[in-house]
């Protein structure tokens, strides 16, 4: 069934929190097409074995219901958030497949940049849902600044914050206060300014 108006996706989320199956039916129904092109692209230039795009769509949509249901996932309220926790946890699986085959997840033409869309490009980005070839252009973007970071623990700083994580639930995570993520949050924005500006 194709994606409903705002109100039906945010009653859907609601509802797999609570646990609802029939609410992560309703939910895989209306985004397991998109999920599956994102998969599909991703892993365009890996040989792929006894796995597909599929699975990593099955995977993805599975670690996100069962994490939902266990309130991991504080900021999930409507449609937007929805999509931004399914393109990554799918694009991650789509990675994790693709070094399990050992192969190169990345295809062969260079990456563009977010910055150099432009026109008609842009306007998709600005869209409510991005194609899947744009959303792992945005993806590959993410994931090069997540490498220019250059430290494991602002990289999953970085992870947290992107599922909703706040700031008192990493700072527990990590064993620290929180002025101590804080000071790492405004680290990761200072280096992700500077390599926008390079």
């Amino acid at each position: 069934m194709p994606v409903s108006s705002e109100g039906t996706v945010t009653r859907w989320i609601s509802l797999l929190k609570d646990g609802d199956a029939q609410a992560a039916q309703e939910l895989w129904q209306a985004y397991s097409r998109r999920l599956v092109a994102l998969a599909r692209t991703r892993l365009r230039s890996t040989r792929r074995g006894a796995a597909d795009e599929e699975d990593v769509a099955l995977s993805a949509f599975d670690s996100f219901c069962r994490r939902a249901a266990r309130g991991q996932f504080p900021r999930l309220d409507d449609r937007d958030d929805l999509w931004q926790l399914l393109l990554v946890l799918t694009v991650r699986k789509a990675i994790n497949l693709a070094q399990h085959e050992g192969c190169q997840s990345r295809g062969a033409g260079r990456v563009r940049l977010l910055s150099e869309l432009a026109g008609p490009e842009l306007e998709r980005v600005l869209g409510p849902e991005p194609t899947p070839e744009l959303a792992v252009q945005a993806a590959d973007e993410f994931e090069r600044l997540l490498d220019g970071l250059g430290d494991e623990t602002l990289r999953a700083v970085a992870l947290w914050k992107l599922e909703g994580y706040t700031n008192v639930e990493i700072a527990g995570r990590l064993g620290c206060v929180v002025q101590t993520v804080e000071r790492k949050l405004r680290t990761i924005r200072q280096l992700w300014i500077d390599a926008g500006s390079g």
